[in-house]
């Protein structure tokens, strides 16, 4: 049994279990080394050697308590056709989308696109370094995956004026997706991957009004999915503002809370499992500061399930010294 698997299960926390969103990423020379040489990312992402190596990175320096596999939401998209391609300094740029092309997609030929992802993932899980330790698999959550797809580009900088404007077109591709996220998760877990996790990274663009169409009702099957499999999910609706009502409605089991929501709230609102929170902009700090802010999240969550995260990635500049320090005093705790 794995540190964040008896978390989920059992619902108490007598260790401080960590893992950090991007542990394995930017941040590390030795990642930025094997970057340098290839400059194609989701071809990177393809290359099951490759991307076990940079998955079992951030273990070999660090004490966490699990591997998530060094991939992309976007497998998705690219799975199913739609070109992607990853720009520097500006982020993901999709093709056009063929909806007749995705809807007769079969199931072997999107698994055959994506299959090194299964073979770092099982290459990942039978690797010494993650014995005793969960290995994470993910995917994008429905309407996330929808806003790049339809958007072709990270809303950060522009959502379509006329996004919402074909209704029915909407739910056809949300259809599709879950059909084929369905796909992707059972072959994670299939080869190793002993948690799932769904980023759900766009959620805080919705109007309250919207969330049951959008966010709500196509997260359930999949959640429900994974459940079926016995296997935990973590889902990470970042940037909603009721993180409660998702918990009732979707009911994962662990949630994951962005840097913005109070941990306070969240403690006395939650009952499930909760990971992250703490700012990944404190690790551009100091020390000091560093331990007093991973030590606030700790006392809050110290009688309540909880696994310690950031609320959302590791940003490029952190210096791997600052990650160290933070997971010895969570460790030490």
């Amino acid at each position: 049994m794995t540190p964040i698997n008896k978390v989920i299960i059992e619902n108490k926390t007598d260790i401080n279990p960590i893992w950090i969103m991007r542990q394995a990423g930017r941040y590390l020379p030795e990642f930025r080394k094997i970057r340098e040489k290839n400059t194609d990312f989701i071809k990177l992402c393809l290359n099951h050697e490759l991307s076990t190596e940079i998955t079992l990175q951030p273990l070999k320096r660090f004490q966490l308590d699990a591997a998530i596999i060094f991939s992309d939401i976007l497998m998705i998209p690219h799975g199913l056709n739609q070109e992607v391609n990853f720009k520097k300094n500006f982020g993901p740029l999709l093709g056009e989308l063929n909806l007749d092309l995705i809807s007769s997609l079969e199931e072997k030929d999107f698994i055959k696109k994506v299959n090194p992802v299964y073979k770092a993932i099982e290459l990942v899980s039978k690797n010494q370094l993650t014995d005793n330790k969960t290995t994470i698999g993910f995917v994008g959550a429905p309407w996330t995956l929808l806003v790049y797809m339809v958007n072709k580009q990270s809303p950060k900088l522009k959502l379509l004026d006329n996004f919402f404007e074909d209704e029915h077109k909407l739910k056809r591709i949300l259809k599709i997706i879950e059909k084929f996220v369905k796909i992707h998760i059972k072959n994670q877990i299939d080869n190793g991957a002993n948690v799932i996790q769904i980023f759900d990274s766009w959620a805080g663009l919705l109007p309250a009004k919207d969330l049951d169409s959008y966010v709500y009702n196509p997260t359930i099957p999949l959640v429900e999915f994974v459940k079926s499999l016995n296997i935990p999910v973590v889902c990470f609706p970042r940037g909603i503002k009721d993180y409660k009502n998702y918990c009732d409605i979707v009911k994962p089991d662990v949630i994951c809370i962005d840097y913005e929501v109070d941990p306070i709230q969240i403690e006395r609102n939650i009952k499930i499992p909760v990971q992250g929170g703490m700012d990944p902009k404190i690790l551009l700090t100091d020390k000091e500061n560093l331990k007093k802010e991973a030590k606030k999240y700790l006392d809050i969550f110290k009688d309540h399930p909880y696994i310690f995260n950031l609320g959302h990635g590791v940003l490029p500049e952190t210096n791997p010294d600052m990650m160290d320090y933070l997971v010895k005093t969570v460790k030490d705790y």
